[in-house]
């Protein structure tokens, strides 16, 4: 395993650029205070990020030179790690190297990270419960309390996973991260694919520093997901959205720009960090790489795809 340390970075901000590009090394470590995400001086702050696809599906990705390029030329600030649970279950040292590695990568080139617990065809997090339990306990107790880390505990509980499933898991998931990193900021998946939100807004769970997911892809959701954003944001629930993509819900089809332009200028007036999928050269839509892009190489504009194209100039310049 690599070994692991969250000091020693170069700062790539200035006081003047929190709000605009945090970075560990000049904003710590972050808490949740209401609706927003502040740093280690109370700032506001917010984290415009891209997300890995399975890590074991594109190791190639997770390199030290593609992460620095994405720090240094997007002033990329956040790097999600989608490592997907029933993946780490059949493969569990595999998955953790790949996790391990982009950790440490992220933390070499000052960027938060995510480590997340990717559910998806396991459909509830009390599936799995036992062993994620082990892997978070592991992970906190390796970077115990380091600033750089978020912990996303269950990405996306779908079919007739319950709130109150949700909640039960998180009361044995979160003191296992608690007891070795007692004031990381948890992100807890919502029902349906990440976007029940109301529902989580009248029984939130009792602990410091939780954010609650919520996912949309541009070409499938538009208002009425937007409204309950909206809503749960106007109730107080901080939300943080962990994953959305410019494609439609498939990963694949249109991207619809014109409603992407919606989308993300609604979370840059609320302040609502996100991270876009994904950081791959698959054959759909939502792949920020074209097909014949070979991650080991330095990237330029042309192994973009178009929405690669449009996300790197969200990440960057917020337009």
């Amino acid at each position: 395993m690599i070994g692991s340390t969250c000091t020693g970075v170069i700062s790539l901000a200035s006081e003047s650029e929190t709000f605009a590009h945090p970075r560990p090394s000049v904003n710590g470590k972050l808490s949740v205070h209401g609706t927003r995400l502040l740093d280690k001086n109370g700032k506001a702050v917010m984290l415009r990020g891209l997300s890995t696809h399975g890590l074991t599906w594109f190791p190639d990705f997770i390199n030290d030179n593609f992460f620095k390029q994405l720090s240094t030329d997007w002033d990329c600030d956040l790097i999600r790690l989608a490592m997907y649970s029933e993946i780490y279950v059949q493969n569990p040292s595999g998955s953790l190297q790949l996790m391990e590695k982009g950790i440490e990568y992220a933390i070499n080139h000052d960027m938060y990270v995510i480590v997340d617990w990717h559910i998806l065809n396991d459909s509830n997090p009390k599936i799995y419960e036992n062993q994620s339990n082990e892997f978070f306990r592991y992970i906190s107790s390796k970077y115990p309390d380091c600033p750089n880390i978020i912990y996303e505990i269950c990405n996306e509980p779908n079919g007739s996973t319950t709130w109150n499933d949700i909640y039960e898991y998180s009361e044995n998931i979160i003191p296992a991260i608690r007891s070795n990193s007692p004031e990381s900021v948890i992100i807890v998946g919502t029902p349906f694919w990440s976007q029940q939100l109301l529902e989580v807004s009248n029984r939130p769970l009792d602990y410091d520093n939780i954010m609650y997911a919520l996912h949309f892809y541009v070409s499938t959701h538009k208002k009425e997901l937007q409204d309950v954003l909206i809503e749960a944001h106007n109730r107080g629930l901080p939300v943080f959205v962990s994953e959305c993509g410019i494609s439609e819900a498939s990963g694949n089809g249109y991207a619809d720009f014109d409603s992407a332009a919606v989308w993300f200028k609604l979370l840059e007036d609320n302040g609502i960090s996100f991270t876009v999928w994904n950081l791959s050269n698959k054959a759909e839509t939502s792949a920020l790489f074209s097909t014949s892009y070979v991650p080991s190489q330095p990237f330029t504009d042309g192994d973009l795809t178009p929405v690669g194209l449009w996300v790197k100039d969200i990440i960057k310049n917020h337009n």
